[in-house]
């Protein structure tokens, strides 16, 4: 069977959705525009599928015949209240941002070691955001999370760390580096534009990840 395209179901998720509650939101809207282009295809949210980490989950899982993907998802927001269709949005403003950045790669480096022990799989990580310091280009080389930075056409790869500087807070629970065993080109793309005045831009980086051949 043919493999799930996550990237042409964002893209008809985004006439239907344009904005999201919270990321359990973004996750349940994903699996159920899965489920409805592949009606035959096991859908599962929240699952521990092994040789991943002992306390690590999968987002979303999808068998499809033999093929299985599993996608990772992140959203960021900024503070928005909007309507659409009748209904409320209030995002909160969520801030760090750096810590932002490496949970996307820790991401990455998940659904890598997951595809890497399952010769049947493909992997997405998915970041979608209206906030503009995740894509915006920085000439900045002295932030505690330079190698992190994911903005537009950036290449990820090798081992990812914090800088020097960096201090215990912000590195708790995060003090590991991050190893990519691919290189990864980050490509932002347009989700969708609200009416309302504020940051109502949403982008998303999406990466797809597939088994060692």
């Amino acid at each position: 069977m043919a493999p799930i395209d996550v990237d042409s179901i964002l893209r008809e998720l985004q006439n239907r959705q344009p904005i999201f509650h919270s990321e359990a939101d973004f996750q349940h809207a994903l699996a159920w525009e899965i489920h409805t282009r592949y009606p035959n295809a096991t859908v599962r949210l929240e699952i521990h599928p092994g040789r991943i980490g002992p306390r690590e989950y999968i987002d979303i899982w999808v068998k499809h015949g033999d093929a299985i993907c599993v996608i990772e998802l992140k959203y960021k927001t900024r503070k928005l209240d909007a309507i659409w269709n009748g209904e409320e949005f209030h995002l909160l403003n969520q801030g760090a941002q750096d810590i932002g950045r490496y949970d996307f790669i820790k991401d990455v480096v998940r659904v890598e070691r997951f595809v890497t022990g399952h010769p049947m799989a493909s992997g997405y990580a998915v970041l979608l955001t209206n906030d503009d310091t995740y894509w915006r280009t920085t000439t900045r080389l002295d932030t505690a999370d330079s190698s992190f930075r994911i903005h537009d056409d950036r290449e990820l790869s090798g081992a990812l760390r914090w800088s020097e500087a960096t201090g215990p807070g912000t590195m708790r629970g995060r003090e590991n580096p991050l190893i990519l065993t691919n290189l990864h080109r980050i490509h932002w793309i347009d989700y969708s534009e609200l009416p309302e005045k504020g940051p109502n831009k949403f982008r998303y980086a999406l990466l797809r990840i597939e088994s060692p051949q």
